[in-house]
């Protein structure tokens, strides 16, 4: 095993980055080549790493969907009890990573996380399908549970009570928001001399300061 995964190779080839042609707005930045990847039809091109902490520190990392994006951050759903929900309770801050194979792209975006306003929260949760909103109330997210049976055994009895009706929305599921402070756009290039290009903000002016770094 160790020699076959050592020997795995990849030569890059994308398009070039300049930080003197990047957009100046980072959210900016990450629309047009998310747009770029749906054009690609790179396969679900919202799909994102999230990685969350305890309050000691202790990192824990899963794929999330994102919902929205705007000046504000970058929007996602799960139940507040879930292990992220729990570990950003406790320490906000967090981490964004989109990887698009296909592009030979990746974005990190750093910040803090905190909850939407329940309003959205509630009003997304009736706009997904019917089988997701069951699925949202019958799931103990994170916690152990004894059998897949049990589960789908919860979600016949919830859906039959549900039955044509509206799904009541669960007060313990909702959105967060990661609010950037920080954002890398790395592009592949041969010879792993890759294109990296950080944003920061500058909070004491409100604007982002734009870098190239090493690859």
């Amino acid at each position: 095993m160790k020699d076959q995964i050592s020997k795995l190779r990849t030569q890059y080839q994308g398009e070039l980055l300049d930080e003197n042609n990047v957009l100046p707005d980072p959210t900016e930045q990450f629309r047009k080549w998310f747009n770029e990847a749906l054009s690609s039809n790179v396969l679900e091109p919202n799909a994102m790493t999230l990685a969350t902490a305890t309050k000691e520190g202790l990192p824990s990392v899963r794929i999330v969907l994102l919902k929205d994006v705007d000046k504000s951050g970058f929007t996602f759903y799960t139940n507040y009890n879930s292990q992220k929900g729990k570990e950003i309770n406790e320490n906000p801050h967090g981490s964004l990573l989109f990887f698009w194979p296909q592009l030979f792209r990746q974005i990190r975006i750093e910040g803090t996380i905190e909850q939407i306003d329940p309003a959205i929260s509630e009003k997304y949760f009736h706009e997904r399908p019917f089988e997701s909103q069951v699925s949202a109330w019958i799931s103990s997210q994170s916690s152990v549970v004894d059998s897949k049976e049990i589960l789908e055994k919860r979600y016949k009895e919830y859906e039959a009570i549900c039955d044509g009706k509206s799904v009541p929305y669960p007060t313990f599921w909702g959105g967060y928001c990661l609010k950037p402070n920080k954002f890398e756009f790395w592009q592949g290039q041969p010879n792993r001399l890759h294109d990296r290009v950080k944003y920061l903000l500058d909070t004491e002016n409100d604007k982002w300061i734009i870098k190239r770094i090493a690859p």
